[in-house]
């Protein structure tokens, strides 16, 4: 793509805005930066920019006179793609893309892309210490928090890139096309922004849209959508199961990872008591990432000693502490139901669970149903207490009590703990009622935790 000259528009200011709009500027573009918020601070966006940098920045209403001058819009993954600004834009025949597409535009190296509801940031890191360990040239990039356009200028064509996709980024791809994909999981999330089931695995599903027979996509057998959707795909399919013998795949029996290639070979991976990760769903990370991995060629011997050395991730199941007997753990990445419940299902003691935040229009009551005798508390703070409260109550579950702060949340947890017990952070909620991400959230969390 040739922007030398073109006016472009980059929408939304975050740190995927920042760094199209720093990536356009070296290819020669003139840039207009636009965020919504009339409160943005435009003196710290000038200095991230640098002092070498032209762009125009605009906050607050759209000037929709700009709409006659604009070549190119790329949205930041926050921005929703139907906003009706947007749908101007579409009507003035300008071309959109997504802060991903522009990086892929200009990046070199191969692509190794990585989504799911819950999962992803493990499964990212994890491929991300595998690929490190086997290549020269490797970047860990996308909704992991490294934007992709921020390293476009470092890759080279032998470059690997481990990608973390949200439904978000996928939205607006083009022609980003991934080596290797993979879809790790569909459950209920983000129904504030995709409005519907069907759209938000039509986004997520996006990622293998450009794949050919030379790629491959690695798909999670347990989940039936996944399953159906693997007929539809030019791409080449493996498949990982924790529930199952596969006759080709990779998966989980009698507590081993075995890899089981086309030929009928079997290789065993590890053994699960050999990780430092706990639960199903962190074995079925461990699959994703290792098949991926195989399927671009890694040797089995470099990604068994990876996954046997990896740690995890922080903020996901992530061990604080323990104090007078009582194990605290860090699952502020929990900001969905399904994710909570792969928490509480990894948890082997007693434990007090702190739930709740940021409304995203999901249903509580399967993560409610999946305490099953082992949450003997539930701390309830943020916009949705009364809302899971309510569903509790419909479930029977009613030990649980309110927080009208974090701080008191979690002394509230502490307090209602005995020796033998967790207490557990893993909200099933955002953290965007209270703090500016979930990162924060879990920081904040240790904090407390470590001044007990």
């Amino acid at each position: 793509m040739e922007v030398k000259g073109k006016e472009v528009l980059v929408f939304g200011l975050g740190i995927s805005g920042i760094g199209a709009g720093s990536l356009l500027e070296k290819r020669g573009a003139q840039v207009v930066l636009y965020d919504g918020n009339v409160n943005l601070d435009k003196e710290e966006i000038k200095k991230k920019l640098g002092a070498e940098s032209s762009a125009r920045i605009i906050a607050g209403p759209f000037p929709e006179e700009l709409l006659g001058e604009l070549d190119l819009v790329v949205l930041s993954p926050g921005v929703p793609t139907d906003l009706p600004v947007i749908e101007k834009m579409r009507e003035a025949g300008i071309e959109i893309i997504g802060e991903i597409e522009l990086a892929y535009l200009f990046g070199k190296g191969e692509i190794l892309a990585i989504t799911g509801t819950n999962g992803k940031t493990t499964t990212t890191s994890l491929l991300g210490e595998i690929a490190k360990n086997a290549f020269d040239s490797v970047f860990v990039v996308g909704n992991i928090g490294n934007p992709y356009t921020t390293v476009v200028d470092e890759t080279r064509p032998d470059s690997v890139i481990v990608a973390e996709m949200s439904s978000f980024q996928l939205e607006s791809i083009v022609t980003f096309r991934p080596r290797v994909s993979a879809i790790l999981n569909l459950t209920p999330d983000h129904l504030n922004r995709h409005h519907t089931m069907e759209a938000y695995i039509q986004a997520k599903e996006n990622i293998t849209k450009n794949q050919t027979e030379e790629d491959f996509c690695i798909l999670n057998y347990e989940d039936e959508v996944l399953r159906t959707f693997a007929e539809t795909l030019r791409a080449q399919v493996i498949y990982f199961s924790s529930a199952r013998k596969l006759d080709t795949g990779i998966y989980l029996e009698d507590g081993h990872i075995i890899y089981r290639g086309t030929d009928g070979t079997e290789e065993t991976l590890c053994d699960v008591e050999e990780l430092q990760l706990l639960g199903t769903h962190n074995y079925e990370n461990v699959m994703a990432a290792s098949a991926m991995a195989i399927a671009y060629g890694v040797p089995m011997d470099v990604i068994r000693d990876t996954v046997k050395a990896f740690k995890g991730v922080a903020h996901r199941i992530e061990f604080v502490a323990e104090k007078e007997g009582v194990a605290y753990y860090n699952d502020s990445k929990g900001t969905n139901p399904d994710a909570a419940i792969k928490a509480v299902q990894a948890m082997k003691r007693p434990t007090v669970l702190i739930g709740g935040g940021y409304d995203k229009q999901s249903d509580f009551s399967e993560w409610i149903q999946s305490f099953d005798g082992k949450v003997k508390r539930l701390v309830l703070l943020g916009a949705t207490k009364e809302k899971i409260a309510a569903q509790a109550e419909a479930c029977g579950f009613t030990d649980y009590v309110f927080a009208d702060s974090f701080d008191e949340a979690v002394k509230k947890a502490a307090s209602a703990a005995a020796p033998g017990d967790a207490v557990l952070l893993s909200p099933a909620c955002a953290s965007w009622d209270m703090f500016k991400s979930y990162e924060e959230r879990g920081d904040k969390f240790k904090e407390i935790v470590n001044s007990l």
